[in-house]
């Protein structure tokens, strides 16, 4: 009877936790190196209406790398954002691009008006198939995955469901961009 007493009680307690989140992960993660070469369509940049690697182009060089399910105002604040970065660590070599995993027609014109609009200099808005590149490993219910790495492996990494990314989370990785612009100790 005390057994079976001091088992409800165990089980009442442990039914009464709060039920822990479990934690997005999306792309590749923070220590990993970047798994490689893929070819997202460039809608702006030096290879405008090309298929090409801008993993490639950018090197060991440090580099923000977004993956985003649609566009919103919350994501055109963390690119230009992002691009602001580039421009400022010019003098690094950085990169950034953004890959649109997504088949909506019309998606080409509405990433060069958003560039436009948001006068998006640097960071290079391009498109690939919903699914992404499979060795990166972008998780369906992401909506946005920011990888910040250089020399190829990832100093940090965020990744967020639709709606959630906040003002707050667009400083946080903007302070992170320091991770891969610092000289190396």
């Amino acid at each position: 009877m005390k057994v079976r007493m001091l088992i409800a009680a165990v089980a009442a307690v442990v039914l009464s936790l709060p039920v822990m989140a479990e934690e997005l992960k999306s792309g590749p993660q923070t220590g990993e190196k970047v798994p490689g070469p893929f070819h997202p369509l460039n809608v702006t940049g030096e290879h405008k209406g090309e298929k090409f690697c801008l993993f490639c182009t950018n090197g060991e060089n440090p580099v923000a790398m977004v993956f985003a399910r649609e566009s919103s105002d919350s994501l055109a604040k963390l690119v230009k954002k992002i691009d602001e970065a580039t421009i400022k660590n010019k003098d690094k070599e950085m990169g950034s691009f953004v890959v649109f995993l997504s088949d909506a027609d019309g998606l080409d014109k509405k990433l060069a008006d958003m560039a436009s609009k948001e006068k998006i200099e640097k960071c290079v808005l391009s498109i690939d198939n919903p699914a992404g590149p499979k060795s990166y490993k972008v998780a369906a219910d992401a909506d946005v995955t920011v990888v910040l790495y250089v020399d190829r492996k990832v100093k940090a990494n965020y990744a967020f469901k639709k709606g959630e990314l906040k003002d707050s989370d667009i400083e946080k990785v903007i302070a992170d961009v320091s991770k891969i612009t610092a000289p190396a100790k």
